[in-house]
């Protein structure tokens, strides 16, 4: 590698090493986070993934239809599912702090089961958790999540999924440890 490492095993790209490609990519990310955090430093390296990502990922943190407690359930389902340290890490602390029990939060990453007596929370979970291990959604938990949550609702969550397994997959095979900072930007 011509490049010393600064986030995981990612070598990151001063603004001035950038093609102007990247540049554009690193704008929208900018844009849409108002930062560089996480996997954000991986993906402005592909500026055209980079475009499609950030306003993917803005969609999450501003107007859709889930809680931020119903948001950390799914994410920290999917970060756990791969192992990966950085994102694991930060979402423990922030699904904690959104309120949700410490005890539900630390079964999940740890695989065990548990219940949420919310309704919403109990059917997202059961959603994540089916999709997570890839397995056959019953009508039954079809019919619980379309009555919870709606089309929109149920299809937040899943896309959600998605995307944070992206999130997760990336920052896992880049092995980012829990805690890295990376470059200053």
């Amino acid at each position: 590698m011509a490049d010393k490492p600064t986030f995981g095993r990612y070598a990151e790209l001063s603004f001035d090493q950038m093609t102007p490609e990247q540049k554009e990519g690193y704008q929208v990310l900018m844009e849409t986070r108002g930062k560089l955090p996480g996997p954000a430093k991986i993906y402005m390296h592909n500026h055209k993934l980079a475009k499609v990502l950030g306003p993917l990922g803005k969609h999450f943190r501003t107007e859709y239809s889930l809680s931020e407690r119903e948001r950390e359930i799914v994410v920290i389902i999917f970060c756990a599912k791969f192992n990966t340290a950085y994102a694991t890490d930060a979402h423990e602390r922030h699904a904690k702090r959104t309120g949700l029990p410490a005890d539900k939060v630390e079964a999940i990453l740890s695989g065990l089961t548990t219940s949420f007596d919310d309704q919403r929370e109990q059917v997202i979970y059961e959603m994540s958790i089916c999709l997570a291990n890839a397995r056959w959604a019953s009508r039954g938990l079809y019919d619980r999540a379309v009555e919870a949550l709606g089309h929109v609702g149920v299809t937040d969550v899943i896309a959600l999924g998605g995307f944070y397994s992206t999130v997760a997959m990336t920052l896992a095979f880049y092995d980012v440890p829990a805690g890295a900072t990376g470059m200053e930007r």
